[in-house]
């Protein structure tokens, strides 16, 4: 009965079907733990949807739009497109974290503690930001935002800014993505984000850098640049004006060989 219900929610959004389940397995397994039901239906439900978002990216374009289009969301687009931290993490974000050169971060999903070097595009945003509460991120209210205040008020500047397709979440790939473009290796951008070395390696490789046309120019530029140095190398290894005649008769006679 249960999987009927889900499966008739799958046919508008499969997500939400899956997220409905969830949320009824989680209260029958808070029932099932004080002896309230014999068993949990809805325990081993499994999920509809699997998809990815891992191949959603920002382009510079589109955070330049979002930037002139939602003034009041500056400091959060700012703050997640240079540091790739999750919106939850950032919503909490409390003034006290910065010192004017770092942001020190707690993740709630991993309770790690993410030290963050702040890029000078986030400091010039940070320093300039009032501080009308002790959390960085506050609505017009100057009070710290809820979870579903936030994304409402995110998607609708997507909307007015013309972007489609494209979440806050996606900003963390974005983050992987950028780094990488600036040449940063794995660990320096898994340093920084908190991804999971994995994670960032499947970001990379899987899905964004083999198809990204500006990582090919900054590779071949690379190529060129090793091969020039090369060519200058070998070009200075002709011997100095006043050499030993003995000398450069056994450095000819060695080549020749």
């Amino acid at each position: 009965m249960f999987l009927e219900w889900r499966d008739e929610l799958a046919q508008s959004s499969l997500r939400q079907a899956d997220y409905a389940y969830g949320t009824l397995a989680r209260i029958l397994s808070w029932a099932h733990d004080r002896g309230l039901i014999a068993k949990n239906p809805c325990a081993k439900g499994g999920k509809l949807y699997h998809g990815t978002r891992i191949h959603k990216i920002w382009e510079d374009e589109d955070v330049a739009r979002f930037l002139r289009t939602a003034p009041h969301l500056r400091l959060a687009m700012q703050l997640a497109v240079n540091t790739g931290q999750r919106q939850g993490d950032l919503l909490r974000l409390p003034w006290s974290a910065y010192d004017g050169t770092n942001i020190k971060l707690k993740q709630g999903k991993t309770g790690a503690y993410i030290p963050i070097p702040v890029t000078d595009e986030l400091k010039a945003a940070l320093d300039a930001a009032p501080r009308k509460s002790p959390i960085m991120l506050t609505n017009s209210d100057n009070k710290p935002w809820s979870e579903s205040g936030f994304q409402g008020a995110w998607g609708k500047a997507t909307t007015r800014a013309g972007i489609r397709g494209l979440t806050f979440h996606d900003l963390r790939g974005t983050a992987v993505v950028t780094l990488a473009r600036a040449g940063c290796n794995e660990v320096q951008i898994y340093s920084i984000t908190g991804h999971k070395p994995g994670d960032v390696r499947a970001i990379l490789t899987a899905h964004y850098l083999p198809r990204d046309a500006e990582v090919a120019r900054d590779a071949i530029a690379k190529l060129n640049k090793y091969k020039q140095t090369r060519g200058d190398q070998n070009e200075d290894k002709t011997l100095p004006t006043g050499l030993p005649t003995a000398l450069k008769f056994v450095k000819t006679k060695t080549e020749k060989a």
